[in-house]
């Protein structure tokens, strides 16, 4: 079935055959449930039972996540009042814009195609070793981040990112990365110029990647920062949650800690949570 089927079409001596329109609502609700998201919406364009049948709750509610109501409750302000005045597919929709919680240091929204759950955690919401000390970090406001800030390192000897969050997940395999830039990036004249300047020390030893789980799950990796001038998502670690009406805990670290050298010129954007099938790029 598809959007160029013809409303109606006649048979060979002339008389009209069964219309789209003559389709009961709930038998195209039933289809509907079946399609992805994006194939709901387009089909209710179709028509005005199409329309008024991509709108049945029990429908978005198949395609919202388990957890949903403690999301709207951790994510949404007046989540309850939410509830009480909107549908199933309003909720949906409000899930997979930007929402961000936690004063706007964690941001979770939803994937219009797959209703898969995505979680970004803010540099300010890490714990950076010195990031008090102008010395050694700045916090800089860019375009380039989500949450237009990034921890940008003049240097130091101790290189040392931490983090945590406490969160209900879907069932299913996870990934976790943090968006790091060997050098600062800037625009001059309306293009985009990177200064490397500062950058320094991340050739001689690997940074080592942790992350630990409240269910007792450990990863742990190494790699070398690379491509300067260019935001890379690095691999922290990966989880499987077993029980998505459990709340996980999750912390992970990025350290390069050797004071026989100095590393400098790094940017530090934010922690990215993901679906281990979803692409680094998603």
């Amino acid at each position: 079935m598809g959007a160029s089927f013809s409303a109606s079409m006649a048979d060979d001596d002339g008389q009209e055959k069964s219309r789209l329109d003559d389709i009961p609502e709930n038998c195209v609700a039933m289809i509907l449930m079946n399609l992805e998201p994006p194939d709901v919406c387009k089909y209710a364009r179709l028509n005005r039972v199409f329309r008024a049948a991509s709108s049945a709750n029990f429908i978005w509610e198949s395609k919202l996540p388990c957890n949903y109501l403690y999301v709207m409750d951790r994510v949404l302000e007046n989540s309850a009042l939410e509830m009480d005045k909107l549908g199933k597919r309003e909720i949906y929709a409000r899930l997979c814009r930007r929402n961000l919680f936690d004063n706007g240091t964690k941001e979770f929204w939803l994937d219009k195609s797959t209703g898969s759950s995505f979680l970004s955690i803010s540099s300010k919401a890490l714990r950076i070793t010195g990031i008090d000390d102008r010395r050694y970090w700045n916090f800089i406001s860019t375009e380039e981040s989500r949450f237009q800030t990034i921890a940008y390192l003049q240097q130091t000897w101790w290189f040392e990112v931490e983090g945590e969050i406490d969160f209900q997940f879907p069932k299913g395999n996870y990934s976790v990365f943090i968006r790091l830039q060997l050098g600062r990036s800037s625009k001059r004249l309306g293009r985009r110029v990177s200064n490397c300047d500062h950058v320094h020390g991340w050739g001689i030893k690997p940074v080592k990647f942790q992350l630990t789980t409240s269910d007792g799950q450990h990863d742990v990796s190494q790699s070398f920062l690379e491509n300067p001038g260019n935001w890379v998502n690095y691999h922290v670690g990966s989880f499987v949650v077993e029980n998505p009406t459990a709340l996980m805990k999750i912390k992970f670290s990025v350290t390069q800690i050797d004071c026989t050298h100095t590393k400098g010129g790094v940017c530090v954007d934010s922690v990215f949570i993901r679906p281990s099938s979803v692409g680094k790029g998603a």
